[in-house]
């Protein structure tokens, strides 16, 4: 194994256990609002601390982009973290939350892991070396149109001018299809992209932090991630497609005139 992978799976790890242990306390928490709809508590602060740790004890020059604690300058290298991606999920017990963790070198993603403590499922990803759901290789599905596809998806929660618009997109993804699912973590919703469980995914106004990992995960698993207009500035736009190449061009091809210039790519 990557010994940077290594890193991020104990540093994944150490964060799960600080996770853990407020589960069940989740009412004694002390919660902020970051934004309308936007929270943030003691366990991710205290969750990114443990993998802040855990990396800077092993690789003290690299770079760091967190969510919780933002940038902090260093070399080429640069970790994307999410301590606890999931947050609102978690504060009301909906079993849908993973700390995500991402590694990228001048730009380009090398090493993902995304982490499910409650379902204990480790997603890892290194470039070149394919995608794992514990010791399980990953592939999306096969899935050859969007006819009984089963979509993943995220609702425009920050920003409520990009709610109409996402209403109009998610009206024109839904005919012939198995169904939207909307969970309320992006980077679970990656990971199942990677491993077959959902055949594509679409949403606007992400963070880097959000997906870093998971669409390293979905690259290894033999998909492809995208910008709205079929282009590599997800990261810069934060509005991204997924899935398999069949599912994705179709995603692509039905959100095209619904967007029509009203939204980066």
């Amino acid at each position: 194994m990557d010994p940077m992978l290594n890193i991020a799976i104990r540093a994944a790890r150490s964060a799960a256990r600080v996770i853990m242990r407020s589960f069940e306390r989740r009412d004694e928490l002390i919660i902020s609002t970051k934004q309308p709809n936007d929270f943030v508590t003691e366990v991710d602060r205290a969750a990114e601390a443990a993998i802040l740790q855990e990396i800077r004890s092993k690789y003290p020059s690299h770079a760091i982009l967190a969510e919780e604690s933002g940038q902090h300058s260093g070399n080429d290298f640069e970790w994307v973290i999410d301590p606890l991606d999931g947050t609102t999920n978690y504060l009301h017990g909906f079993p849908q939350f993973a700390v995500s963790i991402g590694l990228r070198h001048r730009g380009l993603m090398q090493q993902a892991v995304v982490y499910d403590p409650l379902h204990e499922e480790l997603f890892t990803a290194s470039r070149g070396g394919g995608a794992l759901l514990n010791d399980r290789r990953l592939r999306v599905s096969n899935r050859r149109d969007l006819r009984g596809a089963l979509l993943g998806t995220g609702v425009p929660f920050k920003d409520q001018d990009e709610l109409a618009l996402f209403l109009e997109t998610l009206r024109v993804m839904i005919p012939e299809t198995a169904g939207v699912r909307r969970p309320g973590s992006a980077a679970l919703d990656f990971a199942y992209v990677a491993a077959g469980r959902l055949d594509g995914f679409w949403e606007f106004g992400l963070s880097p932090w959000d997906f870093a990992a998971g669409a390293l995960l979905v690259l290894e698993a033999g998909g492809t991630v995208t910008d709205m207009a079929g282009g590599d500035r997800f990261f810069e736009t934060g509005n991204v497609v997924a899935g398999n190449l069949r599912i994705h061009q179709d995603i692509l091809e039905r959100l095209k005139p619904v967007l029509n210039g009203r939204l980066k790519a």
